[in-house]
């Protein structure tokens, strides 16, 4: 099975060729020992049933397809947003391969992490060694000027407690007492990765300021301090920037990765590239408040904010679509006396002016929705506001409050009425509500491909295409780089929206003599 130097082929068409069909074919009849297909298609059908839906949303035991990552992973992303900072996970390389991996698919982009290379002997006897060679190696091979350390599985289940073994491993000379080692606790097999992001900022936060508080004073820096959260689109943190910019705010971004996960190609490789300094957390205090972009994702974080640094942590929601925006600029307008400029007040009504546009395509359309906690929520929020109707929303670690939340938004509109919200549930569970409860489409990462190619094998007439805003986007290119806060991020969103069901009519319209029978250019 070679392929010719001039006429090299991708997987597809590559695996359509007979050489790979009979492969397949072998592989099937020899090693998988595979039910017949007419058993396979029973099987199909049954779990797209009402009756499924009720034993599939019965179980509790079992998670399929979670529509969430582990701590670990939003550690590390976490770290990645300050500068000159190495990731270092205290467990084993796999972990850290599929942490380093899983942002590499997402960002096209190197990613610095290190693990300690945990293995048997250390799941007996503890993990010092591997914590103390670890942190003296890192430090002298990629001379960062900071680490930030947090944990896996195997080092939580067997009781490693980081800070004892980072202050064994300065004890030992393996790391100089003045080099900054933040850490966090991040088991995997409780919360999420918004989780692990969260405990992480805290820990850094933790590091420079709980006990360097004497001299700090609300304000007195004349900033306000953005906390992104757990934000993978790059363009958000230009956008928030830009928006403070134009109403003349000085504001500190408190973790800012957009930098080194979006290097040019230009001849030089930056392990460390931006990011939020370390003179910049240690201000953070003296700031006149503390803006948390993704609320009900930094739980810890904001209560560390509140009780430490005694700011009041303006209670806001994530920037997604017009009225959360309007909020945010006029709270940081309050905070700071400085009025909204002309520009962004323009922003607005070109914002209002596409929305007017686009209407009459978006009112009606039912959409299902999954994701993060406060992506959800802003995307709920600015569904609404375009008419549209979030008919079915699912966030796997979002807790009861926000429930009640969301259910309030959508108690508050006329598109929100037959709504569903479901918490702790999985993409399984969002499979069988796609087949039994059909949208129109569906939001979220790259995982709702599989959903999508189900509801498709039931029959055209069942397809809920899916339409690809969330974390992780894998299977599209620079998607990452767009931007879905600010009006601009509504402007995007609305646009990938409209033309989402623009494409869709087309595809339902384009059999001659059958269904085109509009022949319409203008839209």
């Amino acid at each position: 099975m070679s392929q010719e130097v001039g006429n090299i082929k991708p997987g597809y068409p590559l695996f359509l060729q007979d050489e790979y069909k009979e492969t397949l074919s072998n592989k099937q009849k020899m090693f998988e020992e595979r039910v017949p297909s007419e058993k396979i298609e029973e099987i199909f059908e049954w779990t797209t049933t009402e009756a499924y839906k009720e034993i599939n949303f019965a179980r509790q035991a079992l998670t399929v397809n979670p529509a969430k990552a582990c701590q670990p992973l939003g550690a590390v992303l976490c770290a990645l947003g300050f500068e000159k900072t190495l990731p270092y996970v205290h467990g084993s390389q796999g972990c850290v391969a599929y942490f380093r991996t899983y942002f590499n698919r997402h960002f096209k982009e190197p990613i610095a992490c290190v693990s300690d290379s945990m293995t048997e002997d250390a799941a007996v006897f503890g993990g010092q060694k591997n914590m103390s060679a670890g942190l003296e190696n890192a430090r002298a091979l990629y001379k960062p000027e900071m680490i930030a350390v947090s944990t896996t599985c195997m080092a939580e289940v067997i009781g490693d407690d980081l800070n004892a073994f980072i202050g064994n491993a300065r004890r030992d000379g393996a790391v100089p007492d003045d080099f900054p080692v933040p850490f966090a606790h991040t088991p995997s097999f409780v919360g999420s990765h918004t989780t692990g992001w969260d405990n992480m900022f805290e820990g850094i936060q933790r590091y420079f300021t709980l006990n360097h508080m004497e001299d700090k004073e609300v304000g007195s820096n004349g900033r306000i301090n953005i906390v992104p959260g757990f934000e993978t689109y790059l363009g958000n943190y230009r956008v928030i920037r830009r928006m403070m910019a134009e109403m003349g705010v000085n504001c500190t971004m408190l973790c800012d990765p957009s930098n080194v996960l979006d290097t040019p190609a230009d001849g030089t490789f930056r392990m460390y590239d931006g990011g939020t300094t370390i003179e910049e957390m240690k201000d953070a205090p003296n700031a006149f408040d503390t803006l948390f972009l993704q609320p009900w994702q930094s739980v810890k974080s904001q209560k560390f904010t509140k009780t430490v640094w005694k700011h009041q942590v303006s209670d806001i929601a994530i920037p997604m679509g017009l009225t959360a925006t309007d909020e945010l600029l006029m709270k940081v307008s309050e905070l700071t006396g400085v009025p909204i400029p002309d520009s962004l007040t323009r922003e607005r009504g070109v914002l209002v002016d596409m929305m007017t546009d686009s209407h009459s395509w978006l009112h009606g359309k039912k959409f299902g929705l999954y994701g993060d906690a406060d992506f959800v929520l802003g995307m709920t929020r600015f569904l609404l506001e375009l008419g549209a109707e979030p008919t079915q929303i699912l966030c796997h670690h979002a807790n009861k409050r926000w429930k009640k939340a969301v259910e309030q938004i959508l108690a508050e509109s006329p598109y929100g009425q037959n709504s569903e919200v479901h918490i702790g549930k999985d993409l399984w569970h969002f499979r069988s509500l796609m087949f039994t409860n059909k949208p129109d489409f569906m939001i979220g990462n790259s995982y709702g491909k599989f959903i999508q190619r189900d509801t498709l094998h039931k029959g055209k007439e069942h397809e809920v295409p899916l339409i690809r805003i969330g974390f992780p986007i894998f299977d599209r290119h620079h998607m990452h780089r767009d931007t879905t806060l600010g009006y601009e991020g509504a402007m995007y969103m609305l646009k990938t929206l409209v033309n989402a069901v623009l494409e869709r009519l087309d595809e339902e319209t384009r059999d001659m003599g059958i269904t085109d029978y509009n022949y319409d250019l203008v839209r």
